[in-house]
Order: structure tokens, then C-alpha cells, then sequence
């Protein structure tokens, strides 16, 4: 394909997701082992802006967030990532997941899988910065971060730089007292959040206090980052409360502190060594209180 026509189509696919011009943005493919076809978005900084570490960001159980996830990708494509939004329901013949109990596609076989793929294929596409990727994803898809973070026979050394999860589910994607990430990790969860609650996650920082910094947010539900208001969604799985409700929704303090620390926490990232580790985070567990 001829260059003109490719940036063509970059910027065509920019404006159709509703994300500034200046933002490229492709449809990709990865092959996955199996015959499986990863279908995927490819998001990438602005001509001269200088390149941050590549970022794998993975949706929750409804699958792709427009709204949220236009927001995300302007404030970290601006900042020099790029980023990659594989489609883990959608590719493997699958609808929305949140009312779905038993789900083919859990956070501990096929989204790993797809999480790890898709990592693997960016780290080798030209101008990704060398050093690893940064794996991001809200609720089901930051539980997957949290499973796919643990040290593995089948998780390639230096794959990942660092993690972000917002609200995952830390009862059940990092079970044991010897959970570990491989690398630093920033968990960023609503006090509120009657989905994936929080205590479990700040039971999980004490574990690994030198590699988890945990961030809770007073007054927040799930989806806190999002710019919409708080409304109750009913008869979803592994709801807190009795009869299957939840509450989801923007908290604007939460939502701003957050389009602040996650930049931070990745532009430490990028100037630490590779396989840095918890030298990044020397800090406790700062969930204690807002920052």
C-alpha cells in the first residue's frame, strides 16, 4: 500500500472513532495460535510527537467504551503511546459478557491469551519503543491484567513494562498470598464500586506493597472514569448486592485525578531502567486517601 494511501486511511479511521484528526488509527489483525484472528485497533501519536512506551488497553465485559475510551486515547496518544485495543468478544464469535455468568472468554485462559498476543505482536511492529508494554484494561478486562502481570512459564521475559487496572475483580484474578506482579502496577478502584469491590484489592497491595500502588477514590462506583452520570444496571453477574444491581457512572474528581496519575505513573515507566521492577515504586499502599 502506498503511503499516501495509508495515511489516508489512518486518518479516515481517526474520524470515524470520533478521536482528533492528528491521531492515527488503523483496524489490524494478529493471528493467534489455533486459527483465531485477534481483530484489533491500532491508535498512534500525533507525527513528532516523541515515542512513550506501546500500550495494550483491554475493554470490560461489554466490550469497546467509545465513550471512554476516546478520552483515554487522546491524553495517551498525546503523550507518545501507542495504543492497542484488541477485541477479545467480538474475534472469538462473542457478544457482551456482563449477564453472563459462565463466560468462554474469562480473564484466565482466553483473554491472558489474547492479552499476551496482542503484547507480543506490538512489541514487534516498527517505532515501538524497545523495553517492554504497558497492559491496561478496566473491570474484566483489569482482571486480565492482574492474571496475565503473574509470573509464567509461557509469559516471555521483559514482555511488560507495566500494568494499569481500573476496578478489577482482586478476589479472583490474583488468588494467594504469593501473587506477584512481574512488573509495577497501578490499581485505580472506586470505595463504592458494588462490582468489583475494594477491599479485596487493598488486601492484595499488602502482599506486594513494593510493586502495587493502589489508588481508591471516596464516593466512586465502577466505570468512575467514564463521562457519564451514575446509573444502576440490574441482573449483571457477580454483583455485590442481593438482587444483581450495580452502580456505574462518572465521578468527576476521580475521573481528573485519574487522566493525571496514569500519565505520571507511565512517564515513570519510561524512565526506568527495563525490568525495573518495584524499584519505580518504592511507595506503600496509598489507598488510605485521595491524592
Amino acid at each position: 500500500m502506498r503511503l499516501p494511501t495509508l495515511l489516508a486511511l489512518l486518518a479516515a479511521a481517526a474520524f470515524a472513532l470520533g478521536v482528533s484528526p492528528a491521531v492515527r488509527a488503523a483496524p489490524v489483525e494478529i493471528p493467534e495460535a489455533g486459527g483465531t484472528v485477534l481483530q484489533a485497533r491500532l491508535f498512534l501519536p500525533p507525527p513528532g510527537v516523541p515515542a512513550a512506551p506501546a500500550i495494550v488497553a483491554l475493554h470490560g465485559c461489554g466490550g469497546a467504551y467509545p465513550t471512554r475510551d476516546r478520552e483515554w486515547i487522546e491524553v495517551l496518544t498525546k503523550a507518545g503511546h501507542a495504543m492497542l485495543f484488541p477485541d477479545s468478544f467480538g474475534s472469538h464469535g462473542l457478544g457482551p459478557q456482563c449477564r453472563v455468568s459462565h463466560r468462554i472468554a474469562g480473564y484466565m485462559a482466553m483473554r491472558r491469551a489474547d492479552a499476551l498476543g496482542a503484547a507480543a505482536w506490538l512489541e514487534r511492529q516498527a517505532g515501538i519503543p524497545p523495553g517492554g508494554i504497558i497492559l491496561m484494561g478496566w473491570s474484566n478486562g483489569a482482571s486480565t491484567v492482574l492474571r496475565a502481570s503473574r509470573p509464567a512459564h509461557d509469559l516471555p521475559a521483559g514482555l511488560f513494562r507495566g500494568f494499569v487496572a481500573f476496578y478489577p475483580a482482586c478476589r479472583f484474578a490474583s488468588p494467594g498470598r504469593d501473587w506477584h506482579p512481574v512488573a509495577p502496577m497501578l490499581i485505580l478502584i472506586g470505595a463504592k464500586d458494588d462490582w468489583t469491590p475494594a477491599p479485596p484489592c487493598h488486601e492484595l497491595t499488602l502482599h506486594a506493597p513494593a510493586d502495587v500502588t493502589l489508588l481508591t477514590y471516596p464516593g466512586a462506583y465502577h466505570d468512575f472514569d467514564v463521562p457519564v452520570p451514575v446509573r444502576i444496571l440490574r441482573h449483571v453477574s457477580f454483583a455485590q448486592n442481593p438482587d444483581g444491581s450495580v452502580h456505574v457512572g462518572g465521578n468527576p474528581p476521580a475521573r481528573a485525578d485519574a487522566m493525571i496519575r496514569v500519565p505520571a505513573f507511565m512517564a515513570h515507566l519510561a524512565a526506568s531502567a527495563p525490568g525495573g521492577g518495584g524499584r519505580i515504586l518504592s511507595r506503600r499502599n496509598r489507598s488510605s486517601r485521595r491524592r
